[in-house]
């Protein structure tokens, strides 16, 4: 069956019921709306509610005959574009083709229509004016794609700036601690590099970031599954981001069984918990965070849950933020790509699994991760 929204409008313009209803059947196929008017004023109103593919005019109409729709036509500019063929009864001696032509007409057809000529023309027509949507359409998309890479040019250069700049001045500061007479404070000093190995550390994941999108989108992020304990995974992402949450003023509470035995890739699944762990860090509002991990009992699976107390996500955007370059609606203060989430989804599909968001705004949001159960343990 035909798709309605991809139908090709024709618009059909005669005084005379009988002409629209005779040329309506001559032209009328699968993909196409014809629509009809028997007057000029009728014609323009259709013309401002429908993009149309070709409009028929009859030259000898009452009140506005079709020569003064098509000044009027192309005096608008929603309708300018339209090609118009003209239909006269008319003798040719009359030369009404030359003023069809000077109104702007593709086409100048005599009564009695020849159906081969105008089932010919009517599908050029509605071809021509189908590939120029889709030349449309793809030129819409490269303008969005356009608009993606200088945005995410843009969010590069500055989620780069800070962390290289801070690096460099602490390379300076340090420059002028070593030349002075007294020997720097060997204690601020490894300080000072553990400062600037976060800021490496920091540039590296966007790094990696990057590459995996790449990767993702290609088919080639690397999976090498072996037996894990799930449970002692995320005890451990939890341990290695605990002195950043402290460092903000963020308690985090984790319920885990003592093991949880799976098959995955045990990097790429902690690669997704502190993605969840750090998101509910810079979007929770400094309120406590809650990791758990656990079995279902209604599937063969278990799940790993993130739950923060921040401004939730919309309903409407909690598809969107699994998207490339998206982010949640009042998140763009805060620092990030919008990538994150992406691979996080892309990794748990790689293991058959699944990564959804709960969420109520202004009263937080939940992020769990479902795994299945390998084939030999019971649900």
């Amino acid at each position: 069956m035909t798709d309605p929204s991809s139908d090709a409008n024709v618009l059909l313009v005669d005084d005379l019921q009988e002409n629209l209803v005779a040329l309506e059947a001559l032209i009328r196929q699968p993909g196409r709306r014809i629509f009809t008017a028997r007057s000029g004023e009728e014609a323009l109103s259709l013309m401002l509610e429908h993009a149309f593919a070709l409009a028929i005019l009859d030259v000898q109409m009452p009140s506005m005959n079709g020569f003064e729709l098509a000044e009027l036509m192309r005096g608008t500019e929603r309708t300018r574009a339209i090609p118009i063929v003209f239909v006269s009864a008319a003798g040719r001696e009359l030369n009404y083709a030359f003023r069809g032509y000077e109104s702007g007409a593709v086409d100048f057809l005599y009564k009695p229509l020849d159906p081969i000529a105008v089932r010919s023309k009517v599908s050029v027509f509605v071809e021509l004016f189908r590939q120029r949507q889709e030349l449309q359409a793809a030129k819409s998309d490269l303008q969005r794609a356009v608009s993606m890479r200088d945005d995410f040019m843009s969010m590069i250069a500055h989620e780069l700036r800070n962390p290289l700049n801070s690096v460099y001045l602490q390379a300076q500061l340090r420059r002028r601690m070593l030349s002075s007479p007294n020997a720097p404070d060997s204690q601020r000093m490894l300080s000072m590099v553990e400062r600037d190995e976060r800021q490496i550390r920091s540039m590296v994941r966007l790094l990696d970031d990057m590459l995996d999108v790449s990767r993702a989108r290609t088919g080639r992020l690397a999976m090498v599954p072996a037996p894990f304990d799930l449970a002692q995974s995320t005890r451990e992402v939890v341990e290695a981001i605990r002195e950043q949450a402290t460092n903000a003023g963020i308690a985090i509470t984790l319920a885990a069984p003592e093991s949880l035995p799976l098959v995955g890739d045990e990097f790429r699944i902690e690669q997704v918990i502190t993605n969840l762990l750090t998101n509910a860090l810079r979007y929770g509002r400094g309120k406590p965070v809650a990791v758990a991990v656990g079995l279902r009992e209604q599937e063969p699976e278990a799940f790993v849950s993130v739950r923060d107390q921040g401004m939730g996500v919309a309903p409407e955007d909690q598809e969107r933020i699994f998207e490339q370059f998206e982010r949640a609606e009042g998140t763009s203060q805060v620092p990030g790509l919008g990538l994150g989430l992406y691979i996080a989804r892309q990794i748990a599909q790689a293991h058959q699994g699944r990564l959804e968001v709960r969420s109520t705004p202004g009263e937080g949001a939940e992020f769990v991760l479902s795994l299945p159960l390998p084939a030999q343990q019971p649900a």
